[in-house]
């Protein structure tokens, strides 16, 4: 990535229980230009250090071109189960990459993968930070379903999301040492929530996975990629992983 992305986050410490989240108060700035520290999760040519889930193969359905990987659903396939995840698993990083999304698409981006055969798809087990598109729906206000949220857990104030077909930029820091997680969107900080603890397992238990076993109880695990049988593209992914 060519481009320098300043992420203005605000940090504070909470002091009154080890568990809970961090909130922001205090100023640091990302600079993604340099490429110091950071890993390309994917070369532009290849699907190397990716396989779908359960599978040691890659869908067809996935396909690369110009440096950029998209799933595009072919209607006489089954969709749903070709989610893609890392090879790897990880703890502790800053998570970059751009994403675009088709016309009242819906896609997102797992953290946190089990990969389990009890578990059928990431969704089961991986919190998800949400890619939408809904063009055709203008009286849409689910803010835990709008680009940038975790899914069905923490809902985004402001849609800053780029309208369909055009390129949007996630920097997504997932720290279970210092128990912050944060969606920078476009440049604008739109969630910062806990990944563990008494104040995660308070947030799973307000919302419609409470009584998923798997759900959320990973600290490392697999990156993923969804897909929800729509056309969704993304390109530039690195990670910096944290101590």
């Amino acid at each position: 990535m060519k481009h320098l992305l300043i992420a203005f986050v605000f940090v504070s410490l909470l002091v009154s229980c080890k568990n809970e989240g961090k909130k922001i108060d205090k100023e640091t700035v990302v600079d993604l230009k340099s490429d110091e520290d950071w890993t390309y999760l994917f070369d532009g040519e290849s699907f190397d250090g990716w396989h779908t889930y359960l599978r040691d193969t890659i869908s067809d359905q996935w396909k690369i071109e110009d440096g950029v990987m998209f799933y595009m659903p072919d209607p006489d396939k089954a969709q749903g189960m070709n989610n893609l995840v890392t090879d790897k698993k990880y703890k502790n990083y800053e998570l970059s990459l751009e994403w675009k999304i088709s016309v009242d698409g819906n896609s997102g981006v797992f953290y946190g993968v089990l990969e389990d055969e009890k578990y059928v798809v990431p969704y089961m087990t991986a919190p998800e930070i949400q890619i939408r598109d809904y063009t055709n729906i203008p009286d849409f206000t689910d803010k835990q379903q709008m680009s940038g949220a975790i899914f069905g857990i923490v809902g985004v104030e402001t849609d800053v999301a780029h309208k369909a077909g055009e390129w949007n930029q996630f920097l997504i820091k997932i720290d279970h040492n210092e128990n912050i997680g944060l969606v920078v969107l476009n440049d604008k900080e739109v969630a910062n929530f806990p990944v563990n603890g008494e104040a995660w397992n308070t947030l799973v238990a307000d919302s419609k996975f409470k009584d998923w076993e798997g759900f959320g109880i990973t600290q490392e695990g697999h990156i993923g990629l969804q897909d929800h049988a729509h056309g969704v593209w993304f390109r530039n992914i690195k990670i910096k992983e944290l101590d």
